[in-house]
């Protein structure tokens, strides 16, 4: 399918990008502030523009351009961001962020590695009919599996919670709608999702659509007793450690795709 109506030659309407701008894999953070410290990472890390929350940098990596592009939060203006980046030549994409447990078990600085997500929010629903799965690319995640295991950190793989509404999930009781929205994070929690984040379920579903690749990691909080997350936990957390995992995993797919001829 065709990505983005607006010509691929002219700066694209919302990430103000054109063909050259980047190559062919990008990784997607949602906070515009961690672009840069995402592309300290790379070799020969340049600033390539900047327009509402879009801020993008490019580099190398194992001789290859990479680019490291914001969404901001949430599914639509990710749509409009992995839209407007296949448009001029991008065909793989990483998202990189943090997230909230969902399991009990899990502890405040372990990675997840998305296969999947809940499509807990609207905007996929304008690509896909609800029955078609949001999964992750399979290559992609098993370069970020390898990726997150060399790092030495504790990692999981399995399915993020993708949803609309940041204080729906934190605050669900002065909703109206609150019996509603604790039945459906207890069948998430029960069906062994581990995470909730704001982008994942759009980025495969239009991933899906276009015919592209895509994958996540996150750095996972364990707020699930309600308490705030200590400054303590938040330092020994730090989002560096995602950022070390999804280079790591990277430098290998960019690897295998060499060796594949991709």
């Amino acid at each position: 399918m065709t990505p983005s109506t607006q010509s691929n030659e002219a700066a694209q309407h919302h990430i103000a990008l054109r063909r050259g701008d980047v190559g062919r894999y990008v990784l997607l953070p949602g906070d515009p502030g961690r672009v840069e410290l995402i592309a300290r990472h790379f070799d020969s890390p340049v600033f390539v523009a900047s327009n509402r929350e879009y801020v993008t940098w490019s580099g190398k990596l194992n001789g290859v351009s990479v680019a490291c592009t914001s969404t901001g939060i949430g599914c639509p203006s990710t749509a409009i961001a992995v839209e407007e980046l296949v448009a001029i030549g991008a065909d793989t994409f990483i998202r990189l962020g943090t997230s909230g447990a969902m399991q009990p078990d899990i502890t405040t600085g372990e990675l997840g590695v998305i296969t999947g997500a809940i499509r807990d929010e609207g905007t996929s629903h304008h690509y896909l009919p609800p029955e078609f799965p949001a999964v992750a690319d399979i290559n992609v995640t098993a370069a970020l599996r390898a990726g997150a295991a060399a790092t030495g950190h504790p990692f999981r793989l399995g399915i993020a919670q993708s949803k609309d509404s940041f204080f729906g999930q934190h605050s669900p009781a002065r909703m109206p709608i609150a019996p509603e929205l604790k039945r459906r994070w207890a069948a998430w929690t029960a069906g062994g999702a581990i995470c909730s984040e704001m982008e994942a379920a759009t980025l495969f579903i239009v991933a899906a659509v276009l015919g592209v690749r895509a994958g996540g990691l996150m750095l996972i909080f364990n707020n699930l007793d309600g308490r705030e997350v200590t400054p303590e936990e938040r330092e020994g957390a730090d989002i560096e450690r995602a950022i070390h995992a999804t280079i790591s995993g990277l430098r290998i797919l960019i690897a295998e795709d060499a060796r594949g001829g991709r």
